[in-house]
């Protein structure tokens, strides 16, 4: 039905420094139209896709999701370790392949995009592929909009905003993107690219917004929290400005927000998240090295309290160690204890408000601890 009656009307807010389509008059009355049009079919029934659907938080977000009631597809190359439960189904794919993509994606209400690669570990080391899924995987996910799937959240990350310089409970609209080339590591220069590019996209009859957590921790846990790291007796070492502070997500919190932000890019929210992006954690700021010692249960690890004391400088030898590991990989395993980015990320104080998600998504995180996962560890 055409609607150009009357005038396009489109209003525009600034995140960040960039200037974001928002959910005008315009854009929800397309979208209404449109939500309309497919109960009419009968093809919106709660059918989501969470891609990186195999990965620790993207099949904690599904299982959680096909509690709800909903037609869950978990979207990854792959298969969760865990027992796919009712409700949910997982298809392995690659989110480089558009064709298969586009073919999950058939009468989805919603798409959760929290596939990534190149978080952590030597992994971070490889442009190519970091690049490709995070970028092209990205773009396949946005085209998929072909088939009319009116909402996309997109998983970022703290670290579009971040670049080793401090940050005192920084807020949306306080901390902007840091610019491409001045990343270090080209996980966190993709994934601000992504998210621009999904924040791009909001407008008409897609609605999309992006939640940008901090490390991740919870109950089998196993990226974040073994990489900081145990098995290679990280804890003999403690390094950077000890006051420094930071923020970590419980998973149950994650994951309740991801499902707050879906649901406030609905018409029933007056699609008041859409074209935005929010700060998650758990509303607390921390020392690592303070907050780890839950973890520290020496009689368990066999691991004493960091006693040595680095200066930053001298950490940041992991630079040479990432240019010795790239080039003698091919011939000699050059171990890799830290990343520049992760030396960075640990030494320098970076902490963020979740006030903006309070007050659109209704988040209010649930009080956890690093105890209560010690005994996974």
């Amino acid at each position: 039905p055409s609607i150009a009656s009357s005038p396009p009307v489109s209003t525009r807010h600034r995140v960040n420094g960039v200037m974001l389509s928002s959910c005008s008059s315009l854009d929800c009355a397309v979208s209404r139209l449109a939500e309309e049009a497919a109960l009419a079919r009968g093809v919106s029934s709660g059918k989501v896709v969470v891609t990186g659907g195999g990965g620790y938080f993207g099949f904690r977000l599904g299982k959680e999701l096909a509690s709800q009631g909903m037609t869950v597809i978990l979207l990854d190359m792959r298969r969760p370790p865990c027992e796919i439960p009712d409700g949910v189904i997982f298809f392995e794919s690659d989110i480089r392949d558009y064709a298969s993509l586009h073919k999950v994606c058939e009468g989805v209400d919603c798409i959760f995009h929290t596939a990534s690669y190149g978080m952590s570990g030597p992994e971070q080391l490889n442009k190519d592929q970091v690049e490709s899924v995070n970028v092209g995987g990205t773009n396949n996910v946005i085209n998929c909009k072909e088939r009319n799937i009116p909402r996309l959240v997109y998983t970022s990350t703290v670290n579009v905003v971040f670049s080793g310089n401090p940050i005192d409970e920084g807020d949306e609209a306080s901390v902007p993107y840091v610019p491409f080339d001045a990343h270090i590591d080209h996980y966190s220069r993709t994934k601000s690219l992504a998210e621009q590019m999904v924040l791009s996209a909001n407008g008409g009859q897609l609605r999309t917004c992006v939640l940008r957590p901090c490390g991740i921790y919870g109950p089998e846990e196993r990226r974040h929290l073994q990489r900081v790291n145990v098995e290679r007796r990280f804890f003999m070492f403690r390094f950077g400005d000890p006051r420094a502070m930071m923020n970590w997500v419980h998973v149950d919190n994650l994951v309740m927000a991801h499902m707050q932000a879906a649901e406030a890019l609905t018409l029933k929210r007056s699609c008041v998240a859409s074209g935005q992006a929010y700060f998650i954690n758990d509303g607390v700021s921390v020392n690592l090295f303070d907050w780890l010692t839950p973890l520290l249960q020496f009689e368990k690890l066999g691991y004493s309290r960091p006693l040595i004391n680095l200066p930053v400088s001298l950490v940041f030898y992991a630079i040479l160690v990432e240019h010795l590991h790239t080039f003698l990989s091919p011939v000699i395993e050059v171990p890799l204890l830290f990343t520049r980015n992760e030396v960075r990320n640990i030494a320098v104080n970076h902490t963020f408000k979740i006030d903006k998600a309070r007050r659109d998504l209704g988040y209010s995180p649930k009080p956890y601890s690093l105890a209560d996962s010690v005994e996974e560890y």
